[in-house]
């Protein structure tokens, strides 16, 4: 597999070194610098604690430890990349006008409030630290890896360590300066690693369909603060695709390697306490929906026409055995109908059967396998 240079691939894309500063970490005005030891939440003479972390068993194929001693500098040092810390919005009706229709944004409804994030905007920043319906979160994308993800982060916020871990974007929470890797959602530093932070689904899709089933979210502008070309990608491209995102070339090694798909194939990956498992968002769209036994549990993966996107589902707690809390997926018939999914003859929107939602995320598969070698795959 072809490895090149950060410094190198933006030097084969014609993008001149000042318009890079955002990746390659020079500082602004605006950006934290440094130093990752010290809370920055304003405070004096107290302990500030880190992001509300949940208890969870989430698979894993490697220490702590293994970890960190695989994390290496991607550049720049910490906040080099700056987060986004005091988002501007527009309405739907007004968006930002280097925005089209076809551009990607990671979308999220939580308690009602809709909101998009043009990944043209967070691939200079990688981790916007905003209020949704009232609830402190951070809303993540990491450029190398594909992987959009939301976290609730408390009475701290999320800042770019500069490091790397199977080229995946490592955070650090400003409170505590524990690491947590992105993909991962689990801290890998302090004195009791291990934690796992309470997530919220993102989803990757366009501008013009997130419009189209959102009209009333806002999106996020370009008015950061911060002095970034966002009508260019450092990395390439994805309307049209191009650059980074097209070809093979990996600009760090992944943790672990499988040939079985293209390194930068996008999979929908899920983990849980049943295991973990990658569903090829190219066969999702042709098949629909897709049911799979994990660690002898039935779930089931069901694709969104409307946003492009995909869902995986889990027995609800109890109901595996006596089909309480609704339909029981161990024994239930699924099938495709206008978009919905039936469900024993009941409809349902495919974001909403009666099951158990899993958090299931875009993601290049080089780098999903990296981190869960020991996934299942559906292609």
């Amino acid at each position: 597999m072809v490895q090149i240079g950060r410094r190198s691939l933006l030097g084969a894309l014609g993008v001149g070194m000042s318009s890079v500063s955002g990746c390659l970490g020079s500082s602004d005005a605006g950006a934290e610098s440094g130093s990752i030891d010290g809370g920055s939440d304003g405070s004096t003479g107290s302990v500030a604690e880190g992001p509300p972390t949940v208890e969870r068993s989430l698979p894993a194929a490697y220490t702590a430890e293994e970890l960190a001693a695989a994390s290496r500098s991607g550049g720049p040092p910490p906040d080099g990349i700056p987060a986004i810390e005091d988002p501007q919005f527009a309405e739907a009706t007004d968006p930002p006008a280097l925005l089209d229709d076809g551009d990607p944004v990671f979308g999220v409804v939580l308690d009602g409030e809709a909101k998009a994030y043009p990944q043209s905007v967070l691939v200079w920043h990688e981790i916007a630290n905003d209020v949704i319906a009232g609830t402190p979160v951070s809303v993540t994308y990491c450029p190398l890896t594909g992987t959009a993800q939301g976290f609730h982060r408390g009475e701290t916020t999320f800042g770019v360590s500069g490091q790397l871990i199977n080229a995946n974007l490592v955070m650090f929470d400003r409170a505590t300066g524990a690491r947590w890797p992105q993909m991962l959602a689990t801290r890998i530093t302090g004195d009791d690693p291990g934690d796992h932070l309470k997530e919220f689904r993102v989803v990757w899709t366009t501008w013009e369909r997130w419009r189209s089933a959102h009209p009333e979210t806002v999106v996020l502008t370009d008015d950061t603060g911060f002095a970034r070309n966002y009508g260019s990608d450092p990395y390439g491209g994805y309307n049209p695709l191009s650059g980074y995102y097209a070809d093979d070339s990996l600009l760090f090694p992944p943790l672990a390697e499988d040939d079985r798909l293209a390194p930068k194939t996008v999979v929908i990956g899920m983990r849980s306490a049943n295991g973990a498992v990658a569903v090829r968002k190219e066969t999702l769209r042709e098949e629909r929906i897709i049911e799979f036994d994990l660690d002898a549990v039935r779930h089931a993966a069901v694709y969104d026409g409307s946003l492009d996107t995909g869902y995986v589902y889990r027995p609800r707690d109890g109901a595996e055995s006596d089909g309480t809390d609704g339909a029981d997926l161990e024994t239930a018939t699924l099938s495709w109908e206008d978009g919905d999914v039936v469900v024993d003859g009941s409809v349902h929107a495919p974001d909403s059967l009666p099951f158990e939602r899993e958090i299931a995320f875009d993601a290049m598969w080089f780098a999903w396998y990296g981190y869960y070698p020991m996934t299942d795959l559906h292609r």
